[in-house]
């Protein structure tokens, strides 16, 4: 199972730079660099709250499951 981050897609629509968000959440460049290029393990509810809020948005519009690893085999149990 493979989650995608769409949070690219958010900030053309919102027309908002990684910067400005950055500054808008307190949240480093860094931290939502990695986020953006789906770099991360995880994300904590607060983050992902103040990141919806910033940008006017539901968790379902930044994040994505895509079934791909599965369909190649990866999501299976090996016996």
């Amino acid at each position: 199972m493979a989650i995608t981050v769409n949070l690219d897609l958010m900030l053309v629509k919102r027309k908002m730079t990684l910067t400005e968000l950055s500054g808008r959440i307190g949240i480093s460049i860094t931290n939502l660099s990695l986020l953006k290029t789906g770099k991360v393990r995880g994300i904590r509810f607060a983050t992902l709250d103040a990141i919806c809020r910033e940008l006017e948005c539901q968790p379902g519009d930044l994040l994505a499951r895509s079934d791909e690893d599965e369909r190649n085999g990866a999501g299976r149990e090996r016996t």
